[in-house]
């Protein structure tokens, strides 16, 4: 098998996993469809741009970083965000379940291990990428905005049509569901597998 082939079959496993992303961010199935099409053409245009420092799936992912951010400052987009009334009914529940009344913790965080070999298990993203879809589809698009995309508040509120105040509460509610959901479904089995 050829390069180049090899190449297109690589990408072509990619590519759910790169949709599912740029339509979290664009909200918009064409949009999304086209921020991942220029991401493969950038990749076979010039395969030989990528020198193999990182894995395939790192340098094809940080193409498409790009390519969303450009989607987004352009302003190429039609789709609004929904209201994001009714999103903080299940977060009393977290912050009772997580927190005592005096403000502190009811369980001590339990620990995570070593986060950078973490960060290097495939698993733990699989895990963190459900996490994620488990997230309302606005607290995910923010946390991603400003987590993996690192677009400023500024960016974020602008593009949103969100003050800077609620921007903040969605992040804070995006970090402890993720937690609670991290803390279940990976750090949890981490630790009995020990």
């Amino acid at each position: 098998m050829s390069h180049i082939a090899e190449l297109h079959q690589q990408l072509e496993v990619m590519r759910p996993a790169l949709q599912r992303f740029a339509m979290l961010q664009l909200r918009n199935a064409v949009h999304a469809e086209d921020a991942v099409q220029e991401t493969l053409l950038a990749v076979l245009e010039k395969p030989d741009s990528f020198s193999g420092k990182s894995s395939l799936r790192t340098y094809v992912i940080g193409i498409l970083k790009f390519k969303i951010i450009d989607f987004l400052r352009a302003g190429n987009r039609e789709a609004q965000l929904a209201d994001f009334a009714g999103e903080d009914q299940s977060d009393d529940d977290i912050v009772d379940h997580l927190f005592e009344a005096n403000g502190h913790t009811v369980e001590v965080a339990s620990a995570w291990g070593a986060p950078e070999a973490s960060l290097q298990q495939q698993d733990f993203f699989k895990t963190l990428e459900i996490c994620l879809e488990k997230l309302p589809a606005q607290t995910a698009r923010v946390f991603m905005m400003r987590e993996w995309l690192e677009l400023s508040t500024e960016e974020i509120c602008k593009e949103l049509s969100v003050s800077t105040s609620n921007l903040w509460v969605l992040l804070y509610r995006a970090r402890l569901r993720l937690r609670e959901c991290l803390e279940l479904n990976w750090f949890a089995h981490t630790t009995t597998k020990k």
